[in-house]
């Protein structure tokens, strides 16, 4: 996932205001890594690994 975010945009699809800023990034990558969904039965438990 980090690959996805870490090349550069072709600038004539990007909007300008759109553009994340890197600490957002950063922190969903983070995020993401941390998460861990457990299925038991039929239900899913979110534990956050930090």
């Amino acid at each position: 996932m980090a690959k996805l975010y870490s090349e550069p945009s072709r600038a004539e699809r990007v909007n300008k205001n759109l553009v994340p800023k890197e600490e957002t990034i950063q922190f969903l990558l983070d995020y993401s890594k941390a998460l861990s969904v457990i299925d038991y039965n039929k239900l899913k438990f979110e534990a956050l690994l930090n």
